[in-house]
């Protein structure tokens, strides 16, 4: 709960502050236990930092652990977004609000840039990995495929491209347990996940907000590899564009909101929930926004327990597979190329006022209009460019001088 209330700063601020923690502090794993964990939490679907705290918690004390262990990382920033998410309901159109969020949003797009290329270094290692980065952006910006085709087709091509290795020392081709007891865990954990959804589109109707929220966010669980900035760049067009539940102006509201909160990133799908709750589900609105936010958290985390309870077992025998090693290692790539659609998907939207669709063939993506171009969003997001790169400071400081600078420009205009 301490390392929840005080991790800002995004999944690289959680892990550093779970590290010095866990490892260093309290001495609860050793380092290479530690860094094992983070690689196989990276390559889960899902807000990596919460499974590498409920991996901690299972290790220590089984289930009760990683249940305690999870939750409490979780519910510290849960709870701020659902305080955030109801006053924006509420207060959002303000003139001053809106001011704050234009700074906020600005900033925004300077802590996507420099993800970006942390992830790049991390993970574009050779000139196949480029390929397949440059590909990905290719694919989701120009010809609007699918995310989940994306991982696939990654996927394939590291495993192709894996065929000739060597196994790296003994490789025990036997399971860790019995596979009775991993099918009698992921039945356990997919009911757990499911159940409750599925009783929500049952009492409300399959075509009620709250059903599509929980269908929605629960294949959103199962394709998003890459941690919250990957999700960010798939469920941002969908939520706007798709089902039309926020504007793109709220969605990098949300995004900003996120980020200058405690916890996970992913947070950022219970502000979707409760926006689209309390807009579409009917009367009272804020019981509705409240439903829609626990949809979202539901279908969100539930399914972190499962990949985490299920394939925690495993995680010392995984390393030793060359070919799986390969395919979540293309898998990463792609979600560079990713990670710059969202990139550019979100300066489109901040510095440009106006936008067109451009259809050549079977090519489709908007184009912005020149004349349109904000000038004071520009000098806000090349401000947040200097504090992130040049002086180094932290994410909320970032966002608190821009959103500052912005409510000040506000009121002398």
């Amino acid at each position: 709960m301490r390392i929840g209330l005080l991790s800002f700063g995004g999944p690289a601020g959680q892990i550093a502050m779970m590290h010095k923690v866990l490892v260093d502090q309290k001495r609860w794993i050793d380092e290479a236990t530690f860094l094992l964990a983070l690689n196989f939490c990276t390559l889960l679907p899902g807000p990596e930092a919460m499974q590498l705290a409920t991996y901690t918690g299972w290790r220590l004390h089984g289930t009760r652990g990683g249940l305690t262990a999870g939750l409490l990382f979780v519910a510290p920033g849960a709870l701020v977004i659902l305080a955030i998410a109801a006053l924006y309901a509420s207060f959002g159109s303000l003139p001053l609000v809106v001011a704050v969020f234009e700074g906020i949003k600005a900033a925004v797009l300077a802590i996507v840039v420099e993800a970006l290329l942390r992830i790049a270094r991390r993970a574009l290692t050779g000139s196949v990995d480029w390929l397949i980065a440059a590909l990905s952006f290719v694919a989701i910006f120009f010809l609007k495929v699918p995310f989940p085709l994306i991982v696939l087709a990654a996927a394939c091509v590291g495993l192709l491209r894996a065929a000739g290795a060597v196994h790296e020392g003994p490789w025990r081709a036997s399971s860790p347990v019995p596979l009775a007891s991993t099918v009698k865990t992921v039945a356990l954990w997919i009911s757990i996940w499911i159940l409750p959804l599925l009783a929500v589109a049952l009492i409300f109707g399959f075509d009620h907000v709250l059903a599509r929220l929980a269908f929605f966010f629960s294949k959103l669980a199962i394709v998003t590899f890459g941690g919250a900035y990957a999700v960010l760049a798939y469920m941002a067009q969908d939520v706007v564009e798709t089902y039309g539940w926020l504007k793109p102006g709220e969605m990098l509201d949300g995004l900003g909101l996120a980020e200058t909160t405690p916890g996970p990133l992913i947070l950022v799908t219970e502000f979707v929930g409760f926006i689209a709750g309390a807009r579409h589900g009917g009367a009272p609105a804020f019981l509705f926004g409240l439903s829609g936010a626990a949809v979202a958290l539901w279908a969100t985390f539930a399914p972190c327990f499962l990949w985490i309870f299920a394939g925690a077992p495993y995680v010392e025998w995984l390393k030793s597979v060359p070919k799986l090693r390969s395919a979540l290692a293309a898998i990463t790539a792609a979600v560079v190329g990713v990670i710059f659609n969202l990139s550019l998907w979100f300066a489109l939207h901040v510095f440009f006022r106006t936008r067109h669709e451009v259809i050549m063939g079977p090519l489709r993506f908007e184009m912005p209009s020149a004349a349109s171009l904000d000038p004071v969003a520009v000098g806000l997001a090349a401000l947040a460019a200097v504090l992130l790169f040049v002086m180094r400071t932290g994410i909320v400081t970032t966002l608190g001088v821009s959103a500052f600078i912005s409510l000040v420009l506000s009121l002398a205009s």
